[in-house]
């Protein structure tokens, strides 16, 4: 093949990428080359972390190391984490228990209440921190940590063994940089820093580099209209999975905050928000900045946590990789939509 025809495919190919917003997604999907990852997520405490595991078994592009629980009941947590990736077909993913800070109940408890943590056919690691750490440091190439939630599990593993953040990369949902919850122009302490202000401290002053999604892209994701209704209607093992636990969820929210909800008055208003949107996906673009940056405006800024919980821009503060705007959010939830019900 001459080298100018050569020319002429290398210049169509550019051309397609630049005007399909998955191009980029299946060109990295069409390759032997994997991101190998470990997801740590909190989930159960808020519905994003489902949607975000559910993005993240769809996505050929990576090749899942593990997934480590965080946060509050985190053996009771990781049977939601099991059960869904058993539903799936993903039982080749080792689930770790992360630290332990209480027990008690969550609010996707009745999605997995009956489940039993010893029959996932998959490898369970009790001390999910040591399981993190011995991944890391035996993989052959650098392993992405994609925390989606508080980080005790990140800070304690760091304690052990400082030497993870010189053979991994941190991709996280934290902070609020320039705005705040729902796109307000005050930003604000954000959760998954202010939770454990001292473990967020440790990991972003940690000597790894650093990508994160802060609410100035993420809180601002929504799916809501014909692109939530593509989820709804999909109907597969995995959607239905992710709805059910979008049910319990919700349920449990609602009675938590009025207790004399009765059966009626409950059902309508769980239907009524589970038929029309879901809540904000914060955490969803965190998985996708661990496979490109396309879609958004990425900033390199000094970033400081702050005892009270903010991430402030400082120069003197070490560099992050910082997702601070939408290039086109619209392009963003239909490769949500598209990556969910492929």
């Amino acid at each position: 093949m001459s080298e100018l025809r050569l020319s002429w495919i290398a210049v169509i190919t550019v051309f397609f990428m630049a005007l399909n917003p998955f191009a980029l997604a299946g060109a990295l999907s069409s390759s032997d080359e994997k991101i190998p990852i470990i997801f740590d997520t909190d989930i159960c405490d808020d519905i994003d972390d489902t949607w975000a595991l559910a993005l993240l078994v769809q996505s050929p592009e990576f090749e899942v190391k593990l997934i480590t629980v965080a946060v509050g009941n985190t053996p009771s947590k990781a049977k939601t984490v099991a059960k869904f990736l058993e539903i799936v077909g993903r039982t080749d993913i080792p689930v770790g228990i992360g630290v332990k800070q209480r027990d008690g109940a969550h609010r996707q408890d009745a999605w997995a209440k009956d489940y039993k943590l010893s029959s996932y056919p998959g490898t369970v690691y009790e001390d999910g921190v040591q399981a993190l750490i011995d991944t890391i440091m035996n993989s052959r190439e650098p392993i992405k940590v994609v925390a989606v939630g508080p980080l005790p599990n990140i800070a304690a593993a760091l304690e052990r063994e400082t030497r993870i953040a010189e053979k991994a990369e941190f991709v996280g949902m934290h902070g609020s940089v320039r705005l705040g919850y729902g796109g307000n122009p005050k930003p604000s302490p954000e959760y998954n820093v202010k939770a454990y202000v001292k473990e967020a401290q440790k990991v972003f002053t940690a000597p790894w580099k650093m990508t994160i999604t802060p609410l100035d892209t993420c809180g601002i994701v929504q799916l809501e209209g014909e692109k939530y209704q593509k989820v709804l209607r999909k109907n597969s093992p995995l959607t239905r999975a992710l709805i059910a636990n979008y049910h319990a969820w919700y349920r449990q929210g609602l009675i938590n905050e009025n207790k004399n909800f009765i059966g009626t008055e409950l059902n309508r208003k769980i239907n009524q928000k589970l038929q029309s949107s879901s809540t904000t996906l914060f955490d969803t673009v965190a998985v996708y900045l661990a496979m490109s940056t396309d879609l958004v405006r990425m900033e390199e800024l000094g970033i400081t946590v702050t005892d009270d919980g903010y991430t402030k821009i400082d120069d003197n503060a070490k560099v992050i990789h910082c997702a601070t705007e939408w290039k086109d959010l619209g392009a963003f939830e239909n490769f949500l939509v598209e990556r969910l019900t492929k």
